[in-house]
């Protein structure tokens, strides 16, 4: 296979065409890709901002060995390649004169072709996120279950909803804006939301999940009130919601952590969710533009 087969587009309808099925034989480890492509197919590209979204495939034999695309704000999302594959990539995506301000990737890809990128154009990798990719093996509810029980957010709960996400964005870093103005725009439009109630039918822990796509459904946001943390409020909602992914037929359940929070991970693992693969996003900015804030990917 030679390293650069690359296809570039800015048609989604045939980039799904043609990468969808590599995207779906790895679903858990290409879940933002899923994620974020379904909503391009449903939304439209434009919910990610002003400009083109470009699409690229790595191709060889008819076969896709690797797919990417750039939004709007010019940060590339990749699937994996070894560091020759993305140091080709660098310099296609430099030929055509395409910028690319920031990578995600898992770590190793991420890291190759900030590397490759910086050979090629002298942009400095500022390190902006990581997270930890988990997997759902086998769920195990924790012991004791606290009172209460899982119930859908109602309509009715919008506002309250809202404001725990805007906490839950403040706890982990996210510049964001979250209010019924903005709330369509952002990330956590698309979810379907359960809160854990108190036997007094008092919210108490929330846990969202993105559509099921791909055969995989990733859990994100869980949050609780930090008065209320330490009590099993999380752990049980979590376990609530993946239960109705697996009811909703996902053969693969999954979510992000912060590998520095020792306690998610730990609640995590208790539950039966086993450490899959590390990402990294890295800003890629000029040697003049150096000094620009880092941004994170959630």
């Amino acid at each position: 296979m030679r390293p650069d087969d690359w296809h570039f587009t800015e048609d989604l309808d045939e980039f799904l065409a043609r990468a969808g099925d590599f995207l779906r034989s790895r679903p858990a480890l290409h879940t933002t890709q899923l994620t974020t492509l379904e909503k391009m197919r449903t939304r439209g590209t434009a919910a990610f901002g002003t400009g083109p979204v470009v699409f690229g495939l790595l191709e060889a034999a008819g076969e896709v060995h690797a797919a990417l695309y750039r939004l709007p704000s010019h940060r590339v999302v990749l699937t994996a390649l070894s560091p020759e594959q993305a140091d080709v990539l660098a310099g296609r995506l430099t030929g055509l004169g395409l910028t690319v301000a920031g990578v995600l990737a898992d770590h190793d890809t991420a890291t190759g072709f900030a590397e490759a990128w910086q050979r090629h154009t002298g942009a400095a990798a500022v390190h902006g996120w990581r997270g930890r990719l988990h997997r759902l093996g086998t769920l195990t509810p924790p012991e004791p279950v606290p009172a209460g029980r899982g119930r859908s957010v109602e309509e009715r709960e919008h506002e309250h909803l809202m404001g725990w996400c805007r906490e839950f964005a403040a706890d982990v870093g996210e510049s964001v804006s979250i209010d019924a103005g903005t709330w369509a725009g952002t990330r956590f439009a698309e979810k379907r939301y359960t809160y854990w109630e108190d036997p007094d039918g008092t919210p108490v822990s929330m846990a969202g999940a993105n559509p099921l796509v791909g055969g995989q459904v990733r859990i994100d946001p869980v949050y609780t009130p930090a008065r209320l943390r330490g009590r099993g409020y999380a752990g049980a909602v979590t376990v609530a919601v993946t239960r109705a992914a697996l009811k909703a037929g996902a053969t693969d359940v999954v979510l992000f952590t912060d590998p520095a929070n020792l306690t998610s991970n730990a609640l995590y693992r208790r539950l039966g969710y086993l450490p899959y693969a590390d990402f990294t996003g890295y800003d890629l900015a000029l040697p003049h533009q150096a000094g620009l804030p880092a941004r994170g990917d959630g």
